[in-house]
C-alpha cells in the first residue's frame, strides 16, 4: 500500500489511502541490448504542460520542493526546444517518446480539418474505441491510432514483454501519447467522473479501468467529505493580484478565480501525481526485476496559463503547489528498491496575455487582427469569382468550398498561392507559405542548432503531407493569435517564437553528478537518451539523437 496523499479541499485536507491492485504477468522478455552501468528499474517521464524555459527561470530561485531537487541534482538543459513551428500540446507530447518531429510522427496540431470530408479532426480521434466515461470527455472517442510511429514504450515492450508502460495526465493527449501504442494503460482526468481511459473493440473496459478504479472511488469520497477549493497556499502570490480589461471586459486576477474548477487549478496536478503513485503501487512499477515506464503529464500549468495568464497570482500559486506536490512524489520514488531515472520537460511554452505583457517591456504586444481572415476571403472571392469564402482557419489555413471540402485543382493551388501573396503583405504577418512550399524545404540536418532554424525550417518540422493546413503562417512576435475571452482563454501559445518553443529538459537519477549543460537540445533527443539508458534500440530514421548521461549511460551508440 502506498503512503497516504493529501488533497486540498474547502474544509481542510482529505486523507486518502491507496490500495494496491494486482496485474497478471506477461511473457518472459527476450534479451535487451547491453548498456553500461545498472539499468533503471523505472523510467518516469514528467511533462509539465506549458512550462516554458522562461517560466522555469522566473521561479527557479523560489522552488523549495521537487522542482528544486530535480534542478539542483540533475543534468539540466535550460535551453531545450520543441523545435517545430506549431507549438501545441498534442504534437509536443508526440515528439517526446517517438524521437520524431510532427512531420514524421503524423501529429501536426491538436486539431485539423479533413478537407476530404469537411470534418474537423482531433489529433487522437479513434471513433471505433469506447470510453469509460461515456460522453463526458471533451474530445470524443480517442486512442493512439493516428500516431504514425511507434514510441519508447513500444520499443521497450518489444524487447521486454514483462515490462509495464503506463501514463496518466489531466488530458487525454498527455496520457495517450506517453503510453505509446502497446502500453498497458493511459488514464486522464474528467470532471464528474475521475480518471478515465479508452478500450479498443474487443477489449474489456472493466479490465482496462481496474488499475485506477479504486483511486476514483477514493477521490470521489474525499471530495464528498471536503469539497474542492482553491485558497492561497503562498501569501507572496497575493501581491500579484490586479484588474485588467480584455476586449472590453474586466478580468479580476485573484485566487480563487471567479470561475474556479478542479481541472483549471493546482488540484489537477495533485490528483495526477496521486494517480501516478497509485499506479506505481498497484502495478508494482519498478519493483519486479525489469524496467518499467511511467508517463506523468501535468496539465494544470497549461489550463491556468490559458485561463488566467502566466504572470498573475494564479500561476504563482500553481508553481508553488506543483513544486511541493512533486516533492512528495519524489519521496515515494525514493522508497522503490531499484534505480529510478526521471526525465522532465514541457510540450511547449507560452506567453502571458498581451494586455499585461504590453506593460512589462513589450509595448508591441497585442492581439491579432480579427479582420485579417475576412479581408483576405473577400479579396479571394472577388479575384476568383467564388460564391463562398475559400479560407477557414484553425491555427492553420485551409482552402475549401462552402462545405469545407478541398477546392478542385488547379483552383485550390491558385487560391493558396494568392492567399500567401495577400497575407504576406499584412503588417502583422511575419511569414506565410503554402504546404507545398514548406514540404519542398529540405529537412534540417540532425545536428542543426534549434536556435538557428529559419521560420520555414521550423514549419518544415511541423508539416505533414496528408494532415494539417494548406497554408502555414506566423504572426510577428508578441502578437497573440485569437481574441481572448474572460472566463475562457485569455492567453495562449502555438507560435514559432522561442517563448513557445524553448522548454527545460532535465534528467535526474539518485547520485547523479549535477550539471548545467547550456548547449541547446531538442525534445526529440529525450527518447533516444532514455532508450540508451535502458538498453533498447531506437528504430532507424528518427530525428532525435542520444545524449550521454554520466554514470547512468556514459556513452551513446555509434
Amino acid at each position: 500500500m502506498s503512503k497516504s496523499l493529501l488533497i486540498a479541499a474547502a474544509s481542510g485536507l482529505a486523507l486518502l489511502a491507496l490500495p494496491a491492485i494486482a496485474q497478471e504477468p506477461t511473457p518472459t522478455a527476450p534479451a535487451q541490448a547491453e548498456t553500461p552501468g545498472q539499468r533503471p528499474a523505472l523510467v518516469v517521464m514528467i511533462v509539465i504542460d506549458q512550462f516554458s524555459a522562461n517560466l522555469m527561470n522566473q521561479y527557479r530561485s523560489r522552488f523549495t520542493g521537487g522542482l528544486k531537487r530535480l534542478i539542483d541534482g540533475g543534468v539540466v538543459y535550460p535551453n531545450g526546444y520543441q523545435a517545430q513551428g506549431l507549438t501545441e500540446t498534442c504534437p509536443g507530447h508526440a515528439t517526446l517518446f517517438t524521437a520524431a518531429f510532427p512531420t514524421h510522427a503524423g501529429i501536426p496540431a491538436n486539431d485539423w480539418y479533413d478537407t476530404a470530408t469537411g470534418e474537423r479532426t482531433y489529433c487522437l480521434a479513434a471513433p471505433d474505441n469506447a470510453l469509460a466515461d461515456g460522453d463526458l470527455s471533451d474530445n470524443g472517442r480517442v486512442g493512439p491510432e493516428r500516431l504514425k510511429l511507434d514510441a519508447l514504450g513500444d520499443w521497450l515492450k518489444a524487447a521486454s514483454p514483462d515490462s509495464r508502460v503506463y501514463a496518466v495526465s489531466g488530458k487525454d493527449r498527455g496520457a495517450i501519447t506517453l503510453n505509446s501504442h502497446t502500453g498497458d494503460g493511459a488514464y486522464w482526468y474528467v470532471p464528474e467522473f475521475g480518471f478515465t481511459t479508452f478500450a479498443r473493440p474487443g477489449e474489456d473496459m472493466a479490465a482496462r479501468m481496474a488499475p485506477i478504479a479504486e483511486l476514483n472511488s477514493q477521490v470521489a469520497e474525499g471530495f464528498r467529505v471536503a469539497p474542492a477549493a482553491w485558497a492561497y497556499a503562498s501569501e507572496a502570490c497575493r501581491a500579484l493580484e490586479g484588474r485588467w480589461t480584455i476586449n472590453d471586459r474586466e478580468f479580476v486576477s485573484t485566487v480563487p478565480p471567479a470561475n474556479f474548477a478542479i481541472d483549471s487549478s493546482p488540484l489537477l496536478d495533485e490528483l495526477t501525481l496521486q494517480a501516478a503513485e497509485h499506479l506505481i503501487d498497484g502495478q508494482q512499477l519498478g519493483q519486479r526485476g525489469v524496467t518499467d515506464v511511467l508517463g506523468v503529464s501535468l496539465s494544470a500549468t497549461d489550463r491556468i496559463g490559458h485561463g488566467y495568464g502566466s504572470q498573475g497570482p494564479e500561476m504563482c500559486e500553481q508553481m508553488h503547489r506543483l513544486d511541493l506536490a512533486l516533492g512528495e512524489f519524489l519521496e515515494r520514488l525514493d522508497q522503490l528498491p531499484g534505480p529510478v531515472l526521471i526525465a522532465l520537460t514541457a510540450d511547449h511554452g507560452g506567453a502571458d496575455f498581451p494586455e499585461r505583457t504590453a506593460l512589462r517591456g513589450h509595448p508591441e504586444a497585442r492581439r491579432g487582427d480579427r479582420e485579417l481572415l475576412n479581408r483576405t476571403n473577400a479579396a479571394l472571392r472577388e479575384r476568383f469569382d467564388l460564391d463562398a469564402d475559400p479560407l477557414i482557419s484553425d491555427g492553420m489555413l485551409y482552402v475549401v468550398d462552402g462545405e469545407r471540402r478541398a477546392l478542385p485543382e488547379p483552383l485550390k493551388s491558385q487560391v493558396a498561392a494568392a492567399t500567401v501573396e495577400l497575407i504576406r503583405a499584412e503588417p502583422t504577418v511575419a511569414g506565410a507559405w503554402t504546404r507545398a512550399e514548406v514540404l519542398a524545404e529540405p529537412m534540417p540536418p540532425q545536428n542543426a542548432d534549434p536556435e538557428e532554424l529559419t521560420l520555414i525550417q521550423r514549419f518544415r518540422l511541423s508539416a505533414d503531407a496528408e494532415r494539417g493546413g494548406d497554408i502555414m503562417m506566423a504572426l510577428h512576435p508578441w502578437i497573440t493569435p485569437g481574441q481572448g475571452r474572460v472566463g475562457g482563454s485569455v492567453a495562449g501559445h502555438g507560435t514559432p517564437w522561442d517563448h513557445d518553443r524553448r522548454v527545460p529538459i532535465l534528467f535526474w537519477w539518485s547520485g547523479a553528478a549535477a550539471q548545467e549543460r547550456y548547449s541547446p537540445i531538442r525534445t526529440v533527443d529525450i527518447a533516444p537518451t532514455l532508450a540508451n539508458a535502458i538498453g533498447v534500440a531506437v528504430p532507424e530514421g528518427r530525428d532525435g539523437r542520444c545524449l550521454a548521461l554520466g554514470d547512468v549511460a556514459p556513452t551513446c551508440p555509434d
